[in-house]
């Protein structure tokens, strides 16, 4: 007779970082998942994998701390085994070794077969587009591309990523038909460089071809594109986005600056009045496009001349969608060769200002909207409101169209037509039509 049952090990995989992290961690839980393993994300389980950030300071400190709270929970026996894995791992693997040695074993962002060793399961390469999705049952990231080959020089993302590495048309035709069997009817692109897609595989910019390809896909009703690079976008994306009803009208460009001395110390490639041009071409091409954009302050080396410049730019754009950040000083990057010269609270009062102006933009372009029809797709239920979104809006970052739940029953993942009622800086109030 057995008196002592053995215990079976839940693998519990936590993400921090960017989407592309998120996307990371589906993929090794449908690995982890064929090889007939117990996995959860972000719930209680005595095995931890932590999938880190180390992007910027606030990034990485909110990864080391993770880490040091499981390493906590590890030596109050509430779990068994600590991995870390992702971007700060790579970068600063030694570091951590020193400075956090009883973490069971630290792995790269390439080293999924090796991780996968360690937790008992093996890395089947037959499982392409096998994800575990973590994220609504609506929608889905869909990386098509790792690494990055730009030179920018406050960027630390190729020295964690690797040179830039397309994925097969094919394979990403496979992931996404899987995702839609699954019930995803929207694809979210993403990628360190959009606009790079193809050139090392197919010896062209591709992003065309491929967004042509999966349009084809049944069950996908929406398509969105994120993290494209200014400089050499493939303009005919445009053509593409214009005739397929899929294509959401939506892309997000990262600009960083548009100051010239800033832009060229940043590597970026470009200049203010290219970068201008290149705008009034997309809007030309697609009038109804939304916009969403990121921007850098407080660069070594920024004037208030320069900060001027990027204000009055951001007024005179008018972004339909806008971030702001203030700029961190990164080992390794070419910026940590100039000083960092401008105060935190300068940085800070600059970044508020943009998103100040931003808001009251956001405001009167969301009070045009009020009387409009617009189709959205409801992400969930949240108090008295049913929370959706356009296909101007990505999840998590954009504005939010909220229905009084006490009026219409709607369920997740549904796509419905509203009339937008009311409209606050980023939210949108709307009744089912």
């Amino acid at each position: 007779m057995r008196t002592k049952s053995l215990k079976k090990n839940k693998i519990n995989v936590v993400t921090l970082g960017c989407s592309k992290n998120v996307y990371d961690s589906e993929v090794l839980m449908g690995q982890l998942k064929a090889s007939g393993k117990d996995v959860v994300h972000e719930e209680e389980g005595n095995i931890v994998v932590i999938n880190t950030c180390g992007f910027i300071n606030n990034a990485k400190e909110e990864s080391v701390n993770t880490i040091l709270e499981y390493m906590q929970k590890k030596e109050d026996g509430e779990v068994d085994k600590v991995f870390v894995t992702g971007c700060l791992s790579e970068r600063y693997k030694p570091d951590l070794q020193k400075e956090i040695p009883n973490v069971d074993q630290y792995f790269g962002t390439t080293e999924l077969p090796g991780l996968l060793k360690a937790l008992g399961a093996d890395y089947r390469h037959e499982l392409i587009g096998e994800r575990l999705t973590t994220t609504p049952k609506n929608y889905a990231y869909l990386k098509i591309a790792e690494g990055c080959d730009r030179p920018c020089s406050f960027c630390a993302i190729p020295l964690m990523r690797g040179k830039h590495k397309s994925t097969p048309i094919e394979d990403l035709v496979t992931e996404a038909e899987k995702l839609a069997a699954n019930g995803v009817k929207e694809l979210i692109l993403i990628a360190q460089d959009l606009t790079y897609y193809g050139l090392d595989l197919y010896k062209k910019r591709n992003l065309a071809e491929l967004l042509e390809a999966l349009v084809k896909v049944d069950g996908i009703e929406w398509i969105r594109l994120h993290y494209a690079f200014p400089t050499g976008f493939p303009m005919d994306v445009l053509e593409v986005m214009n005739r397929e009803p899929k294509i959401c009208n939506y892309l997000d460009i990262p600009l960083q600056h548009i100051s010239d001395d800033i832009l060229k110390s940043m590597r970026r490639g470009t200049t203010k009045e290219k970068t201008t041009k290149l705008l009034k071409d997309f809007r030309a091409a697609v009038p109804n496009m939304t916009i969403r954009t990121t921007l850098i302050v407080g660069y070594p080396g920024e004037t208030q001349e320069d900060f001027e410049t990027l204000r009055d730019w951001v007024k005179e754009m008018r972004f339909e969608r806008l971030g702001c950040f203030t700029y961190s000083h990164e080992e390794n990057t070419h910026a940590y060769t100039l000083e960092d010269d401008v105060p935190e609270e300068v940085k800070q009062e600059r970044a508020n200002e943009i998103m100040e102006i931003q808001a009251q933009i956001s405001w009167e372009l969301n009070q045009e909207k009020i009387g409009q029809e617009f189709k959205v797709v409801i992400d969930r239920k949240e108090g008295n409101y049913f929370v959706g979104r356009t296909e101007f809006d990505s999840p998590d970052v954009d504005n939010e169209v909220l229905i009084d739940a006490s009026t219409a029953y709607l369920k997740t993942g549904v796509f419905t037509t509203v009339k937008i009622t009311e409209a606050a800086d980023f939210d949108l109030y709307a009744e089912v039509v």
